[in-house]
């Protein structure tokens, strides 16, 4: 099983990255390599703000995701609107969990900020088995993103 060594990644998607302004370009990027990095990760997008409590599909990698989900609704609107990582063992016993694919278990989903601390995108990554993210998963993703759209 590949399980993803985020110090590599790290280093890689910073090289990648760097000077890079376009947040998009910055999006696909960090999506491609986390994507392919682990086995867990079955589906691994953004979700931009794109108006007020609204997010849409961004770049990223598996089958198709939801079109638009407001905050208001399901994993990737709690983690906008609450500006914090959602930790999801059992997307069953999330209330207002929205199942864009029937395949997925758990799921961690990252606020992304811009440099004035004002989320921009969530970062989603569904996996098809059950608990597959941890507390050690949710700071490294973080870590890297500050990297990426912050710095």
């Amino acid at each position: 099983m590949n399980k993803i060594d985020y110090d590599f990644i790290g280093k890689s998607i910073a090289s990648l990255t760097h000077g890079e302004t376009d947040e998009v370009a910055l999006m696909a990027t960090v999506v491609c390599e986390l994507h392919h990095a682990d086995d867990r990760f079955d589906w691994t997008g953004f979700y931009r703000v794109t108006e007020p409590n609204l997010l849409k599909i961004g770049p990223y990698q598996g089958g198709h995701g939801c079109l638009v989900i407001p905050f208001d609704r399901g994993v990737c609107g709690a983690a906008a609107k609450s500006k914090e990582t959602q930790l999801v063992e059992d997307v069953d016993l999330f209330p207002g969990h929205i199942a864009c694919a029937s395949s997925t278990r758990s799921e961690i989903v990252l606020p992304v900020f811009d440099t004035k601390g004002e989320v921009i995108a969530v970062l989603d990554i569904d996996s098809n088995q059950p608990a597959a993210f941890n507390q050690s998963d949710s700071e490294e993703l973080e870590k890297i993103l500050r990297q990426v759209f912050t710095n």
